[in-house]
């Protein structure tokens, strides 16, 4: 438990350990040493989600868009929390696209920001768990790895 700043105690909410549903095959794969190759990462996914360019503006309806900035949102925790590199793959299952992001400190568990102000950062594994159907991490050798699942979009 927590004391806000209201005085009141509340649960932090933990991110489940788990691993992500198998079988599921590879579809791209990204090594990210630096904060100036997030850009490149989401144009780089939603182009093997879509084989197409991030457009412009904002389309968060979409799940190319919600994959790409949900990678972007995780691969920064790494880089901002980890020592490089940090992996990004996207990987399938026949229904659902798996995101992993590892990182190579996998004694630091992802924690929810609380009881932080607006504008104040720390926000991205809340926005991951908004918009993926579910997010879980794991630890595997010497790497810890955060992941989230989103629908195959129909076509």
């Amino acid at each position: 438990m927590n004391t806000g700043k209201s005085g009141y105690e509340f649960a932090v909410p933990v991110l489940r350990t788990s691993r992500p549903p198998t079988p599921n095959a590879a579809v791209a794969h990204w090594v990210l040493d630096s904060f100036t190759e997030l850009r490149s990462l989401r144009s780089s996914l939603h182009k093997a989600l879509t084989g197409e360019p991030l457009p412009e503006g904002n389309f968060l309806d979409e799940v190319p868009e919600k994959v790409a900035i949900v990678a972007t949102e995780l691969a920064t925790n790494a880089l901002a929390h980890a020592r490089p590199p940090t992996v990004v793959e996207l990987r399938r299952t026949d229904d659902e696209f798996i995101l992993d992001v590892a990182d190579e400190e996998p004694g630091a568990s992802p924690e929810f920001a609380v009881d932080r102000p607006g504008g104040a950062g720390g926000l991205g594994l809340q926005l991951a768990r908004d918009l993926a159907l579910d997010i879980g991490w794991y630890v595997d050798g010497d790497a810890k790895h955060v992941w989230a699942r989103f629908p195959v979009p129909e076509v």
